[in-house]
């Protein structure tokens, strides 16, 4: 149902056509906002196209684990390790880096755990509301409920998950999880190898074609009276008395009363006019698909090796890698490569070698752990960004709850951490 009221925005535009950006102009078409889409280049171009797809709070927990120093100084020295920083003289990374590695204490990690904790329990309820309205469901893709099964060579770190997962439902995320030995982790799916010594199933998730299902979500923006235009870089963003007025590289105008910038990992270099000085990174992550033997029954996690894999309908989805290199560059085939050499100890019945649909995008990596997602310095202008590996988990809840603090002015409590002008 639509809601009209005071100080209501008649139209906004959004920039950036992933899941945060269309889930946040879908749920302001409920408040009756007039909403344009800008996209830089085509609708889920960015990391809402070859990630995991995964619709996972389960395991939406902080980046900046303490553990990151022994990570940091291994992706120094393992070119093959999960994490990659290459030898960098780019000092804006350097110092994104440093103000990780303070971040990444006990305490820091803590804050941000529990300041998601409220983003992430109504996730899916989230996506739910989207598929109830028919999101994905004209012979698009159907979001599937399935438990996440967490793979270890290793008892102990497994048991190490398990003190994650303990530590996420004490800061009040309803979430149910078992221990699995070897062989309970080998009944769960036939694609886990005999190499398994322990697993993790966490209860409750979902997974769907990320790419897919971000393409439904613009043609539903569309159906409902929302324009979605592609191939529109902006180059400039003019606050104006009676709203703003944005231009693109080709000399293109779109104006509103108001704006929301859901650029992903753009959002780094794009805020720090408007007062968001959090630091963010691109942490880009790399994708394959790998043919099998047969379906694969529900996602599996590899956290030794940093890799999600998800069945879709064309075969397994290998992801991983968080490498932390400038957005515009090339993908890395050795990346591609490292992924698969570190997935396969754990798997059987996947053909890693027989690669397709090979990806890199940009996720967007904030210092703390916490995204952006408010108001900045410029009345009427928004963010919403830094969501880490977890921005298609949590792109819809952002979503809705932007969409009510731009149509209402009231910010709800649960964005409160995530102001991006702290």
């Amino acid at each position: 149902m639509s809601v009209k009221g005071a100080g209501v925005p008649r139209t906004v535009i959004v920039v950036g056509a992933g899941i945060v950006g269309l889930s946040t102009a879908w749920y302001l078409q409920r408040y009756g906002v007039g909403v344009t889409v800008v996209e830089r280049d085509t609708v889920a171009a960015g990391s809402s196209w070859g990630n995991a797809g995964w619709i996972a709070p389960g395991l939406t927990i902080p980046l900046n684990d303490p553990s990151v120093f022994g990570h940091g100084v291994r992706a120094l020295l393992d070119p093959q390790a999960p994490l990659s920083i290459p030898p960098t003289t780019d000092t804006g990374l350097l110092g994104f880096l440093a103000a990780f590695a303070i971040n990444s204490r006990r305490s820091t990690w803590e804050r941000a755990l529990v300041g998601n904790v409220p983003l992430s329990s109504v996730s899916l309820d989230a996506f739910t509301e989207l598929t109830e309205a028919g999101v994905g469901l004209k012979d698009g893709p159907k979001t599937e409920d399935a438990p996440v099964t967490a793979l270890f060579t290793s008892e102990k770190r497994a048991a190490h998950l398990l003190m994650e997962l303990d530590q996420v439902r004490a800061a009040g995320l309803p979430l149910s999880y078992a221990a699995l030995d070897g062989e309970a982790a080998r009944s769960q799916s036939p694609f886990v190898s005999g190499t398994v010594r322990a697993g993790v199933r966490i209860d409750g998730q979902r997974y769907v074609n990320p790419g897919l299902f971000t393409h439904a979500l613009a043609d539903s923006v569309r159906e409902r009276g929302g324009s979605v235009v592609e191939g529109f870089r902006v180059t400039g963003v003019e606050a104006r008395g009676d709203g703003f007025r944005l231009r693109s590289a080709h000399g293109e105008t779109e104006s509103a009363d108001a704006v929301v910038v859901a650029t992903g990992a753009w959002l780094g270099r794009q805020g720090r006019p408007w007062g968001v000085t959090v630091p963010l990174r691109a942490g880009r992550g790399y994708s394959f698909t790998a043919p099998t033997d047969g379906p694969v029954p529900g996602p599996l996690y590899l956290p030794e090796a940093r890799v999600a894999c998800t069945p879709l309908a064309e075969g397994l989805r290998v992801a991983g890698t968080m490498e932390f290199r400038d957005i515009d560059a090339p993908l890395a085939a050795d990346r591609i490569s490292a992924i698969a050499t570190s997935a396969a100890p754990y798997l059987t019945g996947v053909d890693l070698e027989a690669r397709t649909d090979t990806w890199v995008g940009s996720r967007p990596v904030t210092a703390d752990g916490l995204p952006v997602i408010g108001a900045t310095r410029i009345p009427g202008l928004y963010v919403a960004g830094g969501h880490g590996m977890w921005g298609f988990t949590q792109g819809p809840a952002t979503g809705r709850l932007l969409a009510r603090a731009v149509a209402t002015g009231s910010v709800p409590a649960t964005l409160r951490p995530f102001d991006p002008l702290r």
